[in-house]
């Protein structure tokens, strides 16, 4: 049985120049990674994406990529909750340099991966921005990279935005058996709370609980460079406090097709049914391809 310590508290995973460093090595498990970095004004990085394929995911500011002998500009944002933003694909096998005239961070979802497929650009225009769920179960999902928004070998990722007060990644759900209505996917999530109007540093929750004989169980308070890990069992709700949007991003992989199936929980999917007579919280969509002004 996978044993792994779900809740990775920000700076516990950091292994220089990495904030964050999820390998399958190190969460216990075949597939997906993640890391996170922040460069300075000027900064650059290096590294090489040995068997992974990865994306580089502005989460505030932008870059230049050059992977190999190519290279291509991110415009990234200031943060994520500011707008959606553009990406780039990179290629397992190899040599990336990461170069911020300005400064900024970093997401890099990784998964290990079989074909070697181009490196290329990820318009912030092309981004498919969902409105899920209804009343206090509404969300906005950026499907950047969806099955059926851009081609990878494993992965999927995706970000998701909760209002302050609203609850996501609701009813619970898993994705931990291969077969019919179902995938097989680690998960990593990612958090980031937005700033109060005062500046003060917010918090939200998350919980993920398992099956009799796959025991896990996390009802966690997380903050902004918090990750949760998500080899099996139930997940959700991930939930943002009241004044406190929550981000998260959330990185997939798996064995199997790539497809993002998903089970509810019986005792909570009846849930759904509800939606259909209650609207869309009004704040949403909190971002989209224009960047918001400062207040």
């Amino acid at each position: 049985m996978t044993r792994v310590n779900p809740l990775v508290p920000r700076g516990s995973s950091a292994d220089r120049p990495f904030d964050v460093s999820i390998t399958p090595e190190n969460a216990g498990w075949r597939f997906s990674g993640l890391r996170v970095v922040r460069l300075p004004v000027g900064g650059r990085v290096r590294f090489p994406t040995g068997c992974d394929e990865m994306l580089v995911l502005p989460l505030s500011g932008g870059c230049d990529v050059a992977c190999d002998d190519e290279r291509l500009t991110l415009t990234g944002r200031r943060s994520v909750f500011s707008r959606v933003t553009d990406f780039a694909y990179l290629p397992r096998r190899t040599q990336v340099t990461l170069r911020a005239p300005n400064g900024g961070r970093f997401a890099l979802p990784a998964a290990r991966a079989d074909r070697t497929l181009p490196f290329r650009y990820g318009p912030a225009e092309d981004v498919p921005v969902r409105l899920r769920g209804a009343g206090q179960a509404s969300r906005q999902v950026n499907d950047f990279c969806a099955p059926d928004a851009f081609e990878t070998d494993r992965l999927i990722a995706r970000e998701v935005l909760t209002p302050g007060g609203n609850w996501s990644s609701y009813p619970p759900h898993k994705h931990d058996e291969q077969g019919d209505g179902e995938s097989c996917l680690e998960e990593i999530y990612y958090f980031e709370v937005a700033a109060s109007p005062a500046g003060g540093h917010g918090c939200g929750y998350q919980r993920v609980y398992g099956h009799p004989d796959r025991p896990i169980d996390v009802c966690a308070e997380v903050r902004s460079g918090d990750v949760v890990l998500i080899p099996y069992g139930w997940h959700g709700p991930s939930m943002a406090a009241p004044g406190y949007d929550l981000y998260h991003l959330n990185v997939m992989a798996g064995p199997g097709e790539r497809r993002r199936l998903v089970r509810d929980d019986p005792a909570h999917g009846w849930v759904r049914g509800r939606w259909a007579a209650e609207r869309i919280d009004s704040r949403l969509p909190l971002t989209s391809i224009r960047e918001k002004r400062r207040a």
